[in-house]
C-alpha cells in the first residue's frame, strides 16, 4: 500500500472509529442504531462504487443482491423450532441445516456473488442506456422472485425469527474491510483497465482490454459486498419484507454515492455519512412537526423530497459529487506540497 492509499485508508478509518466510540460511550440506543446502519450502508455504497465508479455504468440491481444475502443468511439461522411457523413450506432438504450467524452471513455474501456471476456476464456487453435499463429489469426480476418464492422468503409477508448477531463492532469492522477492498480494487490492474474502458471504450478495446470480463469482475465484487451488507442488515433488523430491497432503498443508496462522488472511494464514504445523518435529521424533523400538529395536514415524504433535491443540486453544480476525482490521500499530499 503506497503512502497516498494509506493516508486515504486512515482518513476513512478514523471517522468510522470515532462515531463508533461516540455511539458506544454516549449510551443512546437510537444513536447506536443509526451508526450501525450507517456502517452497513457504507458497505453497500462501497460495493456500488466498486462497479459503478470504475465502469461508469449505473446499476439498479445492486440492492437486489443485498436481498439475496439477507434471505440466504436468515434461512440458515432461524432456530429449527421456529422454522415450521416462519417458513411452513420450506424444502425438506433445507429444514435441518442450521449455521452460526457469522457463517451464514458469509454464505449469504457468496450466494449473492454466485448469482451475480451467473446472470451478469451477458449483460456486461451492453453500455449506456441499454446497460442501465437491463440492470433495472434485473432488479424487477429478482424482486418478483423474492415476493413470490414463499418456500424460502415467506412471500410478501414479514420474515421474522432471525437471530440478532450484528453488533456495532462487527458492522464497523465490515465497513473498514469494505473500504480496504474498494481501495485495492480501484488501484488493481482490473480497476485501472475498467476505468480505461469507462473513459474510452474503443481505445481500451483496441489495446486488448476485455470489456465484458472487466465489467463482470467489478459487478461480481459489487454483489459480494452487497450480499455481505444484506446478511449484516438481516441479523441487525431481525424481521423484514421483500419491499426492503426495492426502489426506495435503491434511491437512498444511489443518493449517497452520487452526492459523495461515484468516482472515488472517499466520496462514497463521505456521501454515506452526510446522507445518513441528514436523512435521520429530516426524519426526526418530520416526526416532530407531525406530532406537534404545526400543519393542519400530515407531512409525508420530507426526507425523500429533500434527498432528491440535494441530488439534483449536486448533479447540476458538481456532477462528479462532493469528492469528484482525488482520494483523501492525494488531496493531503497536494496540500502538504503547497504548505
Amino acid at each position: 500500500m503506497n503512502n497516498s492509499k494509506l493516508i486515504t485508508f486512515v482518513a476513512i478509518v478514523i471517522p468510522v472509529l470515532a462515531v463508533m466510540l461516540a455511539a458506544r460511550f454516549l449510551g443512546f440506543p437510537v444513536f447506536e442504531r443509526i451508526v450501525t446502519l450507517l456502517f452497513i450502508n457504507m458497505i453497500l455504497v462501497l460495493g456500488l462504487q466498486a462497479f459503478m465508479g470504475n465502469s461508469g455504468i449505473l446499476s439498479f440491481a445492486h440492492i437486489a443482491f443485498m436481498g439475496i444475502g439477507a434471505y440466504t443468511s436468515s434461512l440458515f439461522t432461524i432456530p429449527l423450532q421456529m422454522r415450521g411457523m416462519v417458513l411452513p413450506d420450506l424444502y425438506p432438504v433445507l429444514k435441518p441445516i442450521l449455521l452460526s450467524p457469522y457463517a451464514a452471513i458469509a454464505v449469504g455474501a457468496v450466494a449473492a456473488m454466485l448469482v451475480a456471476a451467473l446472470v451478469a456476464y451477458p449483460l456486461m456487453r451492453l453500455s449506456d442506456a441499454a446497460a442501465v435499463i437491463t440492470s433495472f429489469a434485473l432488479l424487477v426480476v429478482m424482486h418478483t422472485i423474492m415476493v413470490n418464492w414463499s418456500e424460502v422468503t415467506n412471500g410478501p409477508r414479514t420474515l421474522f425469527g432471525v437471530p440478532k448477531a450484528t453488533t456495532i463492532y462487527l458492522a464497523a469492522a465490515g465497513a473498514i474491510l469494505a473500504a480496504l477492498i474498494a481501495l485495492y480494487f480501484k488501484e488493481s490492474r482490473t480497476g485501472l483497465l475498467l476505468r480505461a474502458v469507462r473513459d474510452d471504450e474503443v481505445a481500451a478495446g483496441a489495446m486488448g482490454a476485455n470489456l465484458s470480463l472487466l465489467r463482470w469482475k467489478g459487478f461480481v465484487l459489487s454483489a459480494l459486498l452487497a450480499g455481505f451488507a444484506g446478511g449484516l442488515w438481516a441479523h441487525f433488523i431481525t424481521s423484514y419484507q421483500p419491499s426492503a430491497f426495492y426502489l426506495k432503498e435503491t434511491f437512498v443508496i444511489l443518493g449517497m454515492l452520487v452526492i459523495g462522488g461515484a468516482g472515488t472511494v472517499s466520496g462514497a464514504v463521505l456521501g454515506t455519512f452526510v446522507v445518513t445523518f441528514a436523512f435521520e435529521a429530516l426524519r426526526a424533523t418530520e416526526n416532530a412537526l407531525n406530532s406537534s400538529s404545526v400543519f393542519p395536514w400530515q407531512l409525508v415524504g420530507l426526507t425523500e423530497i429533500v434527498l432528491a433535491l440535494a441530488m439534483i443540486a449536486v448533479l447540476a453544480l458538481r456532477p462528479g459529487g462532493l469528492i469528484e476525482a482525488e482520494e483523501f490521500g492525494a488531496t493531503w499530499r497536494k496540500l502538504r506540497r503547497r504548505g
